[in-house]
């Protein structure tokens, strides 16, 4: 009926009322906090550009596993710098690596708490590229096919360590495949594949390369990484990806790509994690130290528009203060 007998107000104005029918929330069980684990280091450090978070060494990251699941965050995503790095990436599959460590550790402190072992090359090679690298057309480029066993190997020694889940977030061509076909032959056809399916070549990315100690020593990613402007390439990707076995979807970024989030969710209804990257934290970050923005304010609606867009999940580095100040962000 039209207004006066219609009052959309009604609802809003009253406190209760308003949560109670809010369509959307950030309920704990739907985040994951990235953690990074540095081989090196004997007490944690700070990370420059991403005030706030730190880097742990491999003694120090269990305790901090359990800080994050203490405050209700069910899953943590790793990323691992090793203290020797070759030009195929030799530590991503070591047994004794620095992430197959940390994921022991933290399983063995936490039991509970969800694994998802990121696989990628870029953080174990010294030309800091996703894969081995090859001559393609009188070029120096990633080689697809002979990158694609390396990280199929650096999956299963993760699975083997402890990991609930690998999350190959390499964008080569045919890695779920050469990942779930390994998993399988290694009898660990259990642990599932959230693959970075989506994943732009973006500049949100920047102090996350400083995180992980991955920039690459020539070029750039945007050979294998996706192109913004491009949004139907992106079904094409997840399609193939679900084809190959992959159990969910992740979004890279997500901020700024909320269409692409709720294409891939409404074309396929597969589980779809949206992850919040570096780039968008620091800006919030560095904005509220300003006091330009209400830092909480801010997070909340950013983090609520990727679960508006079609998110089931919330990778990001503020899970364990959201989870653990959930009323104020509710």
């Amino acid at each position: 009926m039209p207004f006066p007998e219609t009052r959309a107000r009604r609802l809003r104005d009253h406190p209760v009322l308003r949560r109670m029918v809010a369509e959307t929330d950030l309920s704990a069980r739907r985040l994951v906090q990235p953690l990074f684990v540095k081989e090196t280091l004997t007490e944690p450090a700070p990370i420059a550009s991403m005030p706030g978070q730190r880097q742990f060494g491999p003694d120090q990251i269990a305790a901090e596993a359990r800080r994050v699941a203490d405050a209700g965050v069910p899953a943590v995503l790793l990323f691992g710098i090793p203290a020797e790095k070759d030009a195929v990436g030799t530590q991503a599959s070591a047994p004794d690596g620095v992430v197959q460590r940390a994921i022991a550790a933290i399983k063995h402190e936490v039991p509970d708490l969800a694994v998802i072992a990121d696989i990628c090359l870029c953080e174990y090679t010294d030309h800091g590229h996703c894969g081995v690298l090859g001559e393609v057309a009188g070029r120096t480029t990633v080689d697809n096919d002979a990158t694609l066993p390396r990280l199929a190997a650096a999956a299963v020694s993760c699975a083997r360590a402890g990991a609930d889940v690998v999350a190959p977030s390499d964008m080569m061509d045919g890695r779920v495949g050469a990942i779930r076909d390994a998993l399988d032959a290694a009898d660990l056809g259990h642990v599932p594949i959230f693959s970075y399916a989506v994943k732009y070549a973006s500049h949100f990315y920047g102090p996350f390369r400083d995180a992980a100690e991955s920039p690459p020593a020539f070029g750039d990613r945007r050979g294998y990484q996706m192109d913004p402007a491009n949004a139907d390439e992106a079904l094409r990707e997840a399609a193939e990806d679900l084809d190959e076995g992959a159990d969910a979807l992740i979004v890279k970024p997500g901020l700024a790509y909320g269409d692409i989030i709720r294409r891939v969710k409404e074309t396929f209804g597969a589980c779809v994690a949206a992850y919040n990257v570096s780039g968008a934290y620091a800006m919030v970050e560095a904005a509220a130290a300003r006091g330009w923005i209400d830092r909480e304010a801010v997070i909340r609606e950013i983090l609520l528009g990727l679960r508006r867009a079609g998110a089931d999940l919330l990778i990001t580095y503020w899970a364990a203060e959201v989870a653990g100040g959930e009323s104020r962000y509710a």
